[in-house]
């Protein structure tokens, strides 16, 4: 039996590739227990995070675990109310949770979009102030900022990852410089829950992309070793015209 680790949001996208994607991170060592408010096809702990009880019912589904990955959230645009409920309060209950619990490391789902009013074409490095472009971008600065917290007030290892578009391959020119392969997505939280951090961790979440924007020097810390490129999709993508920053369209006014 391996260290135990919390998925919440198990059932999305993400929470899939975690779990199927050559072999899961249980092909690296890692038991699973999976936390949601949608079945995701496995056995799990059925958790609304919006709930009044949402904290306890977190705290029990953690006890005895090493980690969380936190990935259950709102990932795109919202109201202002929504994105509070589920990403802002969820994520205090999650590090809440992991702090009654005594949970050791917390690898928060970031996103670009905490930094997205940056410009395109040239690497970012990740101790960049953030720059929200969306209420959701600020959802996600927010998560890092209780990161923070919960890691300096309380001794949690957080690591924050800022994801790029993770999705089965890319979709247009822009993707190119941004994607997360399955497989990658992979190596990056195992990396996230094995690495050596000192003090709150925020990293970028990329492939090892051609025409890539951010620098994985903090991924790479962690002991990360992207495998994929998003270049051998150059001639199945769209032309992207849209706004020159690393938001993307969510960057348009």
């Amino acid at each position: 039996m391996g260290d135990t680790v919390v998925i919440t949001g198990a059932a999305g996208r993400i929470g899939t590739y975690l779990r199927h994607v050559d072999g899961g991170l249980p092909s690296r060592g890692w038991d699973l227990v999976l936390v949601d408010a949608v079945d995701p096809g496995d056995p799990y702990t059925s958790v609304d995070l919006r709930d009044d009880d949402a904290l306890d019912a977190l705290t029990e589904a953690m006890a005895g675990a090493t980690a969380v990955v936190h990935l259950a959230a709102i990932a795109q645009e919202d109201t202002w109310e929504a994105l509070v409920s589920t990403n802002i309060d969820g994520t205090y209950r999650v590090l809440e949770a992991a702090r009654r619990a005594g949970v050791r490391r917390a690898v928060l789902a970031s996103s670009c979009h905490a930094v997205g009013y940056y410009p395109t074409g040239s690497t970012a490095p990740a101790d960049r102030p953030v720059r929200p472009d969306t209420f959701y971008g600020v959802s996600k600065a927010a998560d890092e900022a209780l990161g923070s917290l919960y890691a300096d007030r309380h001794g949690i290892e957080v690591v924050s990852l800022r994801i790029g578009a993770c999705i089965d391959r890319p979709l247009s020119t822009f993707d190119l410089g941004i994607w997360l392969s399955p497989g990658d997505a992979v190596r990056l939280v195992d990396a996230a829950l094995r690495g050596p951090v000192d003090g709150p961790t925020v990293v970028y979440g990329t492939s090892a992309n051609t025409r890539a924007w951010w620098d994985l020097t903090g991924a790479r810390a962690l002991g990360y070793a992207p495998q994929d490129d998003a270049e051998h999709f150059v001639d199945e993508v769209t032309e992207y015209t849209g706004p020159s920053l690393l938001g993307g369209e969510m960057a348009r006014p």
